[in-house]
């Protein structure tokens, strides 16, 4: 059986107020079902690892193989919770130890 190669993003939330992790995470799951539909999203392996409320900032982990559709549904996020927000990546690796050194 072949190992799930896996990536993690850095991405930095710009919105009015603070959005909730299940806010978050439901407004990046709405992004990639709206683009690739339901069998797109279940490719993904999409699963929230960390977020700090006060920088805004969350840690995603997606597969190698679905990390384009993640990085293009990220771009479409207008709104999390009902206000009006941003997604941005800051950087992407392939550790968490390697990505939270690029993020610090």
């Amino acid at each position: 059986m072949k190992r799930i190669k896996r990536r993690y993003l850095a991405l930095q939330l710009e919105c009015e107020g603070l959005p909730t992790e299940r806010e978050l995470i439901d407004a990046i799951w709405a992004a990639v079902t709206k683009l690739y539909g339901e069998v797109g999203a279940s490719l993904t392996g999409l699963t929230l690892i960390d977020f700090d409320l006060e920088r805004k900032v969350a840690v995603v982990r997606v597969s190698l193989v679905a990390l384009g559709m993640v990085r293009a549904s990220l771009a479409t996020v207008t709104s999390i919770g009902g206000r009006e927000a941003a997604v941005l990546v800051l950087a992407v690796s392939g550790t968490l130890k390697a990505l939270y050194a690029n993020t610090r």
